[in-house]
């Protein structure tokens, strides 16, 4: 396979992440050295974030290419949760970028709710890809934590399979994923969703800054 690692292709979708990356940490949802974020290519490779990077401060540099199975196509180690955006790949072809924050609002979420949460009746669902009236209801999952992430995705992968693949999943103690057709998708889909999250709480009574 040619290598793309220095072309306009992945450094645009590299340079729209490391964008991504800042607006959200800014927002306090990726501390430290959490989360990870991937664009789809056109040769079906995927850019990701290489491991250990603060999302705050990335650059190009700080992004990798992965083949379909997840080897590195490029020097460096890729994000240790690249099983879970391969998984989303795979599933839709019309999947283009994934961006998994640790948000405080999911991560308070699933230490309250087990199985789903359910989003109905908010205007804010129409930044959602392809809802158009509020009258909607989404269904989150809510997955246990699990270090071993190929058996995670695994286990996400089943419930998409049998439940199709939606809009985001929580995972429990952890964070949350969101996807969309553009990395600009993506990202509304996560501040959106997040502003969601705080609203349940607020709902549940739970005092969230």
């Amino acid at each position: 396979m040619a290598r793309l690692k220095d072309s306009a292709e992945f450094n645009a979708r590299a340079t729209e992440l490391a964008e991504a990356g800042r607006f959200i940490h800014q927002r306090g949802w990726v501390p430290a050295t959490s989360g990870n974020f991937s664009a789809r290519l056109s040769d079906g490779s995927i850019a990701i974030t290489a491991s250990g990077r603060h999302k705050g401060d990335l650059r190009p540099a700080d992004f990798l290419r992965v083949d379909g199975e997840g080897h590195p196509l490029a020097e460096g180690k890729p994000s240790a949760e690249t099983p879970l955006h391969l998984a989303l790949y795979r599933r839709d072809p019309a999947i283009g970028a994934v961006l998994h924050p640790h948000a405080p609002g999911a991560t308070l979420i699933s230490r309250l709710l087990d199985g789903h949460l359910v989003l109905e009746g908010y205007e804010l669902l129409k930044a959602l890809e392809g809802i158009v009236t509020h009258e909607t209801r989404v269904a989150i999952p809510i997955f246990p934590n699990d270090q071993d992430i190929p058996r995670l995705a695994d286990r996400i992968g089943a419930h998409m399979d049998a439940h199709g693949t939606g809009f985001g999943y929580i995972l429990a103690g952890h964070g949350f994923y969101t996807w969309g057709t553009t990395v600009a998708d993506a990202l509304r889909h996560v501040e959106a969703l997040e502003h969601l999250f705080d609203l349940e709480l607020r709902l549940l009574g739970v005092k969230h800054p």
